[in-house]
């Protein structure tokens, strides 16, 4: 019998936050603690959040623009139409979150560690996910301009209907990686493809990229 070739399905929690009580965004700082807080509106721009710790909240209608979220850990979270051209978040750790219709430019993500994260209907700029460490992750009906995966290990990841105009695997590790349900126009380090799963049309239109990367000479 042949082995199945389809790629494992990220295993993804459903984030349940019970009742929250409500919080006013302006009160947050850094090195603080908070759970169980609905914050609704409000500004983080600009603001140091260093080792920030959110735990069964949710965040609706925040704007974020180059808030610095370093060392973060936010966990069973939902967060909901965040605005942030600019997000500075290296050495965070994400474990059940959902972030929703938000948009987000340029983002500093390298050296993250993630587990069971959603992105649904979301508008991403630069996503720098540089030598990060990213299990059971999916994104769907998402725009990404430039994915930035290099030395990252990823395990579990799928995408559905989604359009990402340029990924980069330069040094990734990649298990059960599931490209097909991308729209996808360019591929930055080709070897780093192992352990992806891609559909035929897909590599028909990266073929040009496939000859130059393996110096194949393609002569009509």
């Amino acid at each position: 019998m042949p082995r199945d070739l389809r790629p494992r399905p990220p295993r993804i929690d459903e984030i349940v936050t019970g009742d929250l009580l409500e919080g006013d965004i302006a009160d947050l700082g850094a090195g603080d603690r908070v759970e169980g807080m609905q914050y609704r509106g409000g500004d983080l721009s600009e603001r140091d959040l260093t080792g920030v710790t959110i735990g069964e909240c949710e965040l609706v209608g925040v704007s974020a623009h180059d808030t610095l979220l370093r060392g973060a850990v936010i966990a069973e979270t939902v967060i909901e139409r965040l605005e942030a051209p600019v997000l500075r978040a290296p050495r965070a750790r994400l474990r059940d979150v959902l972030v929703a219709g938000s948009r987000i430019g340029s983002v500093e993500f390298y050296d993250n560690n993630w587990q069971s994260v959603r992105f649904i209907g979301c508008k991403l700029g630069f996503v720098n996910l540089r030598g990060a460490e990213l299990r059971d992750i999916r994104f769907t009906d998402c725009t990404i301009d430039e994915l930035d995966l290099g030395n990252a290990r990823a395990e579990r990841i799928a995408f559905e209907h989604c359009d990402v105009r340029s990924l980069d695997v330069t040094g990734a590790k990649l298990g059960d990686v599931d490209l097909r349900g991308l729209d996808l126009a360019a591929i930055a380090g080709l070897e780093g493809l192992k352990g992806a799963t891609m559909d035929g049309m897909q590599v028909a239109l990266l073929a040009t990229s496939f000859a130059t990367h393996f110096g194949i000479r393609v002569v009509e």
